[in-house]
């Protein structure tokens, strides 16, 4: 049977560079958790942002609803005027 005589000091460069090895990979793994969260997170954002410009672009003119209540009021009593019957027409 053969060993391996290794020294100490050569023992603590391979444990050394086992532990860097694990350490490198677990850093590797967190940081690969952040990106795909950040791009889960930078997705929901430019959803948001679509969305908010969706929302300003379908009320960017609410203002004028006023005015088209005003106005449908007016057209409404025209109809009325229209519908009443006149003097001297037959009846319908």
């Amino acid at each position: 049977m053969t060993v391996l005589a290794l020294s100490t000091n050569e023992e603590l460069w391979w444990l050394t560079l086992g532990i860097g090895l694990i350490v490198a990979l677990v850093v590797w793994a967190l940081l690969e958790v952040l990106r795909r969260s950040v791009n889960e997170v930078e997705k929901s954002v430019d959803r948001v942002w679509t969305m908010g410009k969706r929302v300003a672009q379908n009320t960017s003119t609410t203002y004028l609803l006023t005015t088209t209540k005003e106005r449908g009021g007016d057209l409404l009593e025209e109809l009325e005027q229209h519908r009443a019957p006149t003097p001297g027409s037959p009846p319908s």
